[in-house]
């Protein structure tokens, strides 16, 4: 199906060379919105990655007070929708930070940065606890055997084993929050999205800006694909 709808595309733009240069025109300025995408998701995940494991590891605490905060959080942000968060942050954030009488923008874009890697950490979070939950217990006795103290048997011998385990949740984690950054575009922040409808009010033409936001689906899909493709065979790989 995918492979028809390429193909209709193309034959279109065949049968209308005027829009196939006017495509030609915008990609540059397209691809520098989709940048802007990548660029978003990957700040995104990485803050929220760093969060999602010390969450992850806080639910499994023995201490109720470390525990019931990291629950709290999880519960409350897993199920936040992505762009009540955006706007969120967008909103209670400033628009400029003072810093020794400096005046230091905040931009929107840092703020959609946030207003995602919440989410992303919560999801991080569940797919850490689920990880260390999966490793047998026996091997947390073996470390105390050994003399490792909790925190070591953690970092040397529980982890190594949950990285394989949680990298498929964490890589679909990912497309999806990449797929969530087109939502900036609704706060003001240059991307893609955005690019695409600068282009379609500048050119004015129905079908140009059908084109584009074709063009739109394709870059996300193009992205996206390979990363879900990739997660299935790590699937595949770790069920063997």
């Amino acid at each position: 199906m995918v492979a028809g709808f390429c193909a209709a595309v193309a034959l279109w733009l065949v049968l209308d060379p005027s829009l196939a240069r006017l495509l030609v025109e915008w990609l540059p300025y397209l691809a520098r919105g989709f940048a802007m995408n990548i660029l978003i998701s990957v700040l995104a995940m990485a803050g929220g990655t760093l969060a999602g494991v010390a969450l992850g590891a806080m639910e499994l605490s023995r201490m109720r007070l470390v525990r019931a905060p990291a629950v709290a959080y999880v519960q409350v942000f897993r199920n936040a929708p992505h762009l009540v968060l955006i706007f969120a942050t967008t909103y209670i954030f400033p628009f400029e930070i003072v810093a020794f009488g400096h005046y230091i923008p905040f931009p929107d874009w840092v703020k959609a940065v946030i207003g995602l890697a919440i989410p992303a950490s919560a999801h991080t979070a569940e797919i850490t606890r689920g990880a260390l939950q999966s490793i047998p217990t026996p091997q947390w006795d073996a470390a105390r055997g050994l003399g490792f103290s909790r925190i070591e048997a953690l970092r040397f011998i529980i982890l190594p084993q949950c990285l394989r385990r949680a990298l498929p949740p964490w890589m679909n984690l990912y497309a999806s929050i990449c797929m969530g950054t087109a939502l900036a575009s609704l706060v003001g922040v240059h991307e893609l999205l955005h690019a695409a409808t600068d282009a379609s009010t500048a050119v004015s033409r129905t079908d140009f800006t059908v084109l584009t936001y074709v063009t739109v689906l394709f870059a996300f899909f193009l992205f996206c694909y390979p990363v879900s493709r990739l997660t299935q065979r790590l699937e595949r790989r770790l069920a063997r």
